[in-house]
This record gives C-alpha cells, structure tokens and sequence, in this order.
C-alpha cells in the first residue's frame, strides 16, 4: 500500500503538502499531482502535517486518514486578546479543594497533552497517574526522607535548597512536598531517550495549561521529580516500569480559590539581530 493518496478530482496541485513535509519526501512540480519522494515510508516521521494543510481535504495517510483527521473549527479560535489573557492568567495551584478529580478528567488532560511537540514526533512520552491520598501521602513523606539524607550527606547543597525549612513545615503538618493536591501525573520516558527531558517538560507544560480550560489548576512537583531520580528508594516506591526515567511530575487538583489580577513580570531581556 501506498504511503499516501491523493484524489484526483479534488487536489488542487498546489503543492503545499510538499512545502510543509519535514522530511521533504513528497514530490511534487507545478500543476501536477504529488507523489511520495523515494524511500518515503522509512523516513515519514508520521506527523500528519501533509494531511492536515490540504484545503480540499485530498490527502490521505497510509497511518492517518484524512476521515480520521476532525477538521479545525474556526469558531474555536481564541483572539489575541484572549490567547494573552489565558497565558497571563496561569498560576501555580498550591492550595487545593479536598475533592477528587474523577479519573476521565485526568485521562482527558493526558489526552490533549499528548498532541504537544515531541521531536521528529517521537511520541515517547508515558504517564502514570497517582490518586491514591495515602500513596501520595507516603511519597511526600520519601520526598522529605531524602532530603535528611541531603542534609546529613551534602549540607551545603541542602542549605542552598532550603531544605531545612522545608522538613521543619512538613514535621509542622504542613504538606509543602504535593500541598494535599488530589492526584499527581508523572511524565516518563525511556531511560536512552535523549530527547526525553525536553519532550517530557513540554508535554507536562501543555497539561497544565490544560488543567485550566477544564476547571483545575496544576504546579510542577519539583520536589517530588527530584527524590525519584536522586534516592533510590523513592524510584523503587514510585514503580517505574524498567528503562524509564522520570522527567516530570505535576500535581492536580481543584483550586480552592480564584485568582483576579495579572502579576507583572520582569521586562523581556532581548538582544535583536534582525538584519537591515
């Protein structure tokens, strides 16, 4: 089978799924049909741009149909305005209702964070979800055993984490590891994954900007990504499947209060080399 059709009757021979292909592996010359460039199916990375720019909807993927493809709705597009305000508006959510998130509201989130960029579509990204309040309660408590062990073991470092203060809170009774949050999503990937820092981070940036458009809110658990790479047994009781590393974690929840103002930000450091 062919890695691509086109329809003959509707393809208006512009050329622009041959423009847009990352890879450059579809021929085409004006007025005439495009066709796959030599070798095309080893070095197609799938990413679906070919079928998705077509304006006649003529393009259709061996591994992604043009019918399996939804169209974009253009009555869903967001102003300048609004697009600013959105971005803006994000907070790190560290106060939390006691409520749980129901499990297909996380899978949603999974859902639209896993279209975020990957490299070459590498789509290397996996995700455990943890919901259980007593396993998230005995991880933040690994998560504060590590850092006695940082403090007995490298006290400068710990000192320039503010570690001390951090477990003085926690003995306190005060949960400043996952701050009482519902659930916590780890990002993980292959342990040989190079790309896997970066396409994890990414992917955890898009799920909390999700948590957002679905009533939640979400802050990046650094702590808690921390111990699992650095002690032992907080790697073992988080579980990973073998050859995965964790990238990532962030926690979930429902916020207990709104936010009403836009903080302001340093102004942008920017060095311009813009040509004449």
């Amino acid at each position: 089978m062919e890695l691509f059709t086109v329809n003959q009757q509707t393809c208006n021979r512009d050329g622009v799924c041959a423009a847009v292909c990352p890879m450059g592996i579809i021929d085409w010359a004006p007025g005439a049909l495009p066709v796959p460039a030599m070798d095309a199916a080893n070095l197609c990375i799938r990413c679906g741009h070919c079928v998705a720019v077509c304006p006649t909807g003529s393009f259709s993927h061996r591994d992604m149909p043009v019918d399996v493809c939804p169209p974009v709705r253009p009555e869903l597009r967001c102003s300048s305005e609004q697009g600013e305000q959105f971005l803006r508006a994000r907070r790190s959510i560290r106060v939390y209702r006691d409520t749980p998130v129901p499990r297909d509201t996380l899978a949603k989130l999974i859902d639209i964070a896993r279209h975020a960029p990957s490299g070459i579509n590498s789509q290397g990204v996996g995700w455990l979800v943890l919901g259980d309040r007593q396993e998230l309660r005995k991880l933040a408590g690994m998560v504060i055993d590590w850092m006695e062990w940082m403090r007995a073991e490298t006290p400068e470092a710990a000192k320039a984490l503010h570690l001390d203060r951090t477990v003085e809170r926690w003995r306190a009774g005060h949960d400043v590891i996952l701050r009482g949050a519902p659930a916590v999503i780890v990002a993980h990937a292959e342990t040989a994954n190079r790309m896997a820092a970066t396409t994890c981070t990414i992917a955890l940036t898009y799920l909390e900007l999700a948590t957002t458009v679905l009533g939640l809110g979400g802050c990046w658990a650094g702590y808690f990504n921390a111990a699992v790479n650095a002690y032992p047994p907080m790697a073992e009781a988080l579980g990973l499947p073998p050859g995965r590393q964790c990238h990532g974690a962030m926690m979930v929840g429902y916020p207990k209060f709104a936010y009403r103002r836009l903080p302001v930000r340093n102004p942008s450091s920017i060095h311009w080399r813009m040509g004449t």
